[in-house]
């Protein structure tokens, strides 16, 4: 069993990426989760999953359980070690400098010793305590972020789990937000939310995700920093220029991404997403950032013929999609025979909410 340590605002859309690395991950308690077993390579591709550690076991939000699970447990490992711990957004108020040095005492006491630098172990510890979300809506998980209340309906939990870091995920996404891209437009998707969108897809090696609606080509970018191989069109000639120009900067280098894969290969070209020139069942999943609340630069279409036919070419041609919109297209979806596996909503600021649809053929 391992322990994830969420990021974010919201842990059901943490999780839902979190099982394209993962299986079995159920929520434990506010920005923790458990799951049955992970793949380390990609752990390190996450976006919204920070670390993955072996669970040793679990208590109450307090140090006196964190000592007693340590206490108790068995440990197999040789080597130095160091203690880590955190307050899952101060909610259990526990001094995680206290918990590191008491804790960290009881593995000097069986022998260890202490390398707080370079460690050949190195124990996580969270604590958390709060709402832990329960909500379905007719067998989806729904995120309850931007619903205006501030509380989630669940039960609420105190959980201290503590376990061996065995994975953490590449944080460098600082690196390509869009304004430090060679080509930016206004609105383009920040890369956290692309990575997420590109892994719940589907985005890994040996697999190829396809963009009907590729703009600027961040989604294309975090497909490819995971090892998949990446196809995108777009209306417009300037952002199939855009596009080409960003991911030559990022996927055209030899050495592996930053999440140790080699990076996949890449083709964008302009195009209908209604009328995609691909092959039934081309790719392994479709993600599409829909157009937010203005007429679609294809002249011949209007918005919503244009989301309806891009739903059934996408289910034409792959497996899975994800959409990211500023309205939800359920029903299109359905009509064009699509099961919604999930919705989430991702609040962006004041005035746009994103919803996210996870659609399975």
């Amino acid at each position: 069993m391992y322990l994830l340590e969420l990021g974010g605002e919201d842990d059901a859309f943490a999780a839902r990426e979190a099982g394209s690395a993962a299986t079995g991950v159920e929520g434990i308690a506010p920005g923790l989760a458990v799951a049955h077993t992970i793949v380390p390579e990609r752990v390190r591709g996450l976006a919204y999953t920070h670390r993955a550690s072996e669970l040793l076991g679990r208590g109450d939000a307090d140090l006196e359980s964190a000592r007693a699970i340590l206490e108790a447990a068995a440990i197999d490992r040789e080597g130095s070690v160091a203690v880590r711990a955190t307050d899952v957004h101060g909610s259990s108020g526990v001094s995680t400098e206290t918990a590191e040095r008491e804790l960290g005492q009881i593995l000097v006491d069986r022998g260890f010793a202490v390398d707080l630098e370079d460690p050949d172990h190195l124990l996580r510890v969270a604590f958390s305590e709060g709402t832990l979300e329960t909500d379905r809506n007719d067998g989806v998980l729904e995120s309850l972020e931007g619903d205006g209340t501030g509380e989630a309906d669940g039960e609420r939990v105190s959980v201290c789990a503590l376990g061996w870091l065995a994975a953490e995920s590449v944080r460098d996404f600082g690196a390509r937000a869009p304004t430090d891209k060679p080509f930016f437009q206004p609105g383009s998707m920040d890369p956290l939310l692309a990575r997420a969108v590109a892994n719940v897809a589907g985005a890994r090696p040996g697999a190829t995700i396809l963009d009907p609606m590729c703009g600027t080509g961040g989604v294309l970018v975090e497909a490819g920093l995971v090892g998949a191989d990446v196809i995108g069109t777009d209306a417009q000639a300037k952002m199939v220029e855009g596009a080409r120009e960003n991911l030559a900067a990022f996927l055209e280098r030899d050495e592996p991404s930053p999440t140790g894969v080699s990076r996949g290969s890449w083709h964008v070209g302009r195009g209908d997403a209604t009328r995609l020139p691909l092959a039934d069942d081309a790719v392994d999943g479709v993600v599409f950032d829909a157009p937010y609340g203005r007429q679609s630069k294809i002249e011949t279409h209007r918005l919503a013929d244009l989301v309806s036919g891009a739903l059934e070419e996408a289910r034409r041609v792959a497996p899975r999609a994800v959409v990211i919109a500023d309205r939800s297209w359920a029903g299109e979806a359905r009509a064009a025979g699509w099961e919604l596996e999930s919705a989430f909503e991702r609040r962006v600021h004041r005035s746009l909410t994103r919803y996210v649809m996870v659609l399975e053929r």
